[in-house]
C-alpha cells in the first residue's frame, strides 16, 4: 500500500515519494482553457489549495521533472503538455505564514519570504541577458528582504519585488513569467485581528498591483484563499481579474474529494466498510453542484485507522485551524440568531443572503457578514437559491461538534455567572429535594442552545448537560467531576464536611422526552449509581451521615430530578 501524505503539501514530494496521490492535474487545463490572466480560487482551509499550487509550480516552471505527471489525466493530452509543461519561469510564494503581532514582525516574515524566493532565482545574477542596473536591483532585492528592516525604501523595494523579479526573469528566458500565490488573504486576516489592517492593505495593494495589473511581463497569475477580499480593498482596477469561488455551479471537483475519489481510496486502504462512518464525519460540502468531502480529514482518518492508531472518526479539520469564527459569532449572536443557531445544530437549514466579497473590516460590522463567512469558510455549506440569498446548513457531524463545544462554553460561562440559581440548585440537592433542582434546571434551560437527537451522538449530547451542571457548581469547591467511585467513575459528587453530607449525581439523556422515558432514564442513572457502588467510598469512610443519589434525565430544553429513596 502507499503511505499516506499526511501533513504534506508538496507535489514533487508525494509524487517521487510512493504517496497515495488523487490526480487533480485537470485544473492545470482548466487554468489554461477558463482562467483569466489572474485567477482567484476561494475554498476552505484544508481542501487541498496549497498542494495544487505546487503541481501548477511543477507543471509549468522551466527545468521541473515531466515524469511527476506520468500516469495523470493531464498526461493524456499530449499536445496540450508539449505546448505548456516546462514552458514558463514561475515565482511561487505562500503567504500563510505572514503574522505577526505588529506590522513589522509581519514585514519581516514577507520579507523572508521574497528573500526566499529571489534567491531561489540566482540565475538572474548570472545572467547576460540582463544589464548592470537590473542585477543591481536584484540584487537590492535580495539583500534588503534579508535585513528586513522596515523603512520607506525597504517597503518601496518589497512592494515592487516581483513586478521587478517578473522583467528580471522575462529577459533572461525570454519567456513571460507565471505568478503563483498561495493563501492570499491569510496577513490580511492576522492584520485585521492585531491591528495593523491598513498598512497590510497599502502594501499588498502595491505588491499585487504591480505585478499583476498591466504588466507585460506576466503570462498569468493564480491567487488561492479562503475569502474573496473586495477589489476596492487590494485588487483596484485589476479588469482581467476571474474567481473561482464555490458557489460557483461548474469546476468545483479541483478542490477536495469526490465521492468516486473517497471510495478509491477507502478501497486501497481496505477501509470501504468505514464509508458511512467517513460520509457522516467528512462528507457534505456544496461546492457548485459538486458534493466535497474534506481531503485532510479523509487521508487523516485513513492514516489513523489503517495503522490502528484510532478506531473511529474524529475532528481533524477543526484541530487544523482556528475556530475563532464560530466562537465570535456565538459569543456576539442576538436571541434571533441564536434561534437560527440552534435550528442549524438540530440539523435544519436556514436562508442567508451572502455577500461573496467583503473586506475585513466588513466581517464584524453585521451578523448578516459573519453568516456570510462561516459559509465561504467552510462552517457552513448550502447552494444558491435565488437573487443573493442561499440555503445553508451545517455539512457534518465534524463541524457540528466546532459548533457544540463552543456552544457548550458559551452556555457553560452564561450559567456560571448566575450565581444565586446555583447556590439554590446546590442547597436543594444537599436538602433532598429534586422538585426545586427540578424546576431550577428548567428554568435555566429554557434560556438556553438545545441539542436535539439529530445533533450529535448520546455521549457528546450527555457532555454538554455534565458541563451545564459543572458550570451552575463552578463556586462551590466541594464539587468533583467524573471522580473514581467504587467501581467506576460517577458524573459528579459534592460533599459537604461540615453537614456530613454527600450528593452523587448520575446524568443520562432521554431519546423521546415523553415523561415516562424521562423517569426511565432517570432510573436507569440511579440503577447506575447502585450497580457500580458509587457510594461505597463514603459508607466505608465512616464521616459521612447522609448520603444522596439522584439520577437527572436531560432532553433538549427539559429535565427531570429524581432522587433515590431510602
Amino acid at each position: 500500500m502507499k503511505k499516506l501524505p499526511v501533513g504534506i503539501s508538496d507535489f514533487k514530494d508525494i509524487r517521487s515519494g510512493d504517496y497515495y496521490y488523487v490526480d487533480k492535474s485537470m485544473l492545470i487545463k482548466d487554468i489554461i482553457n477558463n482562467g483569466g490572466s489572474v485567477t482567484l480560487y476561494t475554498r476552505p482551509r484544508r481542501f487541498g489549495k496549497s498542494l495544487n499550487m505546487s503541481m501548477l509550480k511543477n507543471f509549468f516552471e522551466i527545468g521541473s521533472i515531466s515524469e511527476l505527471f506520468n500516469g495523470l489525466k493531464i498526461s493524456e493530452d499530449k499536445e496540450f503538455c508539449e505546448k505548456y509543461q516546462g514552458q514558463y519561469p514561475v515565482i511561487s510564494l505562500s503567504l500563510k505564514e505572514v503574522d505577526g503581532e505588529d506590522y513589522t514582525g509581519a514585514f519581516k516574515k514577507l520579507c523572508g519570504i521574497i528573500y526566499v524566493e529571489s534567491k531561489r532565482h540566482t540565475e538572474i545574477s548570472e545572467s547576460d541577458r540582463l544589464d548592470k542596473d537590473d542585477k543591481e536591483i536584484y540584487s537590492k532585492i535580495v539583500r534588503m528582504s534579508k535585513d528586513a528592516e522596515l523603512n520607506a525604501d525597504s517597503e518601496n523595494v518589497i512592494a515592487q519585488s516581483l513586478k521587478m523579479l517578473t522583467i528580471f526573469l522575462n529577459k533572461h528566458y525570454g519567456k513571460k513569467v507565471v505568478i503563483l500565490i498561495d493563501e492570499y488573504d491569510v496577513p490580511l486576516d492576522k492584520a485585521h485581528v492585531n491591528g495593523y489592517y491598513d498598512e497590510m492593505v497599502r502594501l499588498l495593494r502595491s505588491m499585487f498591483s504591480a505585478a499583476l495589473k498591466d504588466n507585460e511581463n506576466l503570462a498569468f497569475g493564480v491567487l488561492t484563499g479562503c475569502l474573496r477580499i473586495s477589489k476596492e480593498s487590494i485588487f483596484t482596477g485589476m479588469n482581467n481579474f476571474k474567481v473561482n469561488s464555490i458557489t460557483m455551479e461548474n469546476r468545483n471537483e479541483t478542490f477536495g474529494f469526490t465521492e468516486s475519489e473517497v471510495d478509491a481510496i477507502l478501497a486501497h486502504y481496505e477501509l470501504s466498510s468505514k464509508k458511512p462512518e467517513v460520509k457522516e464525519w467528512y462528507d457534505g460540502y456544496k461546492f457548485g453542484e459538486s458534493e466535497i468531502y474534506s481531503p485532510w480529514d479523509v487521508v487523516n482518518y485513513c492514516q489513523d485507522i489503517s495503522s490502528g492508531a484510532k478506531t473511529r472518526a474524529e475532528s481533524y479539520w477543526s484541530n487544523s485551524s482556528e475556530n475563532t469564527l464560530v466562537r465570535e459569532f456565538v459569543n456576539i449572536a442576538s436571541e434571533k440568531t441564536k434561534s437560527e443557531l440552534e435550528n442549524l445544530v438540530n440539523g435544519e437549514k436556514i436562508r442567508k443572503k451572502i455577500r461573496e466579497e467583503l473586506t475585513y473590516r466588513d466581517i464584524d460590522n453585521t451578523i448578516e457578514n459573519l453568516w456570510s463567512v462561516l459559509y465561504l469558510t467552510g462552517y457552513l455549506t448550502g447552494y444558491k437559491d435565488n437573487d443573493d440569498m442561499f440555503v445553508l446548513w451545517i455539512p457534518n457531524s465534524e463541524v457540528r461538534k466546532i459548533y457544540a463545544d463552543d456552544i457548550e462554553t458559551w452556555f457553560t460561562n452564561r450559567v456560571k455567572s448566575d450565581t444565586e440559581s446555583g447556590k439554590k440548585f446546590y442547597d436543594a440537592a444537599l436538602s433532598g429535594n429534586p422538585d426545586e433542582m427540578t424546576r431550577i434546571l428548567n428554568l435555566l434551560l429554557r434560556k438556553s442552545v438545545s441539542i436535539r437527537d439529530s445533533f450529535t451522538k448520546q455521549s457528546i449530547r450527555e457532555n454538554f448537560y455534565h458541563g451545564f451542571i459543572l458550570g451552575l457548581l463552578n463556586e462551590f469547591d466541594s464539587i468533583e467531576s467524573n471522580a473514581e467511585n467504587g467501581d467506576g467513575y460517577s458524573d459528579i459528587t459534592i460533599t459537604d464536611d461540615n453537614d456530613g453530607k454527600v450528593v452523587i449525581l448520575e446524568l443520562k439523556y432521554s431519546d423521546s422526552g415523553e415523561m415516562d422515558d424521562m423517569i426511565m432514564s432517570c432510573d436507569e442513572a440511579l440503577e447506575q449509581i447502585e450497580k457500580k457502588h458509587y457510594d461505597e467510598d463514603f459508607l466505608f469512610a465512616g464521616t459521612y451521615s447522609k448520603i444522596m443519589k439522584y439520577g437527572i434525565s436531560f432532553n433538549k430544553k427539559r429535565a427531570l430530578v429524581k432522587i433515590c429513596e431510602p
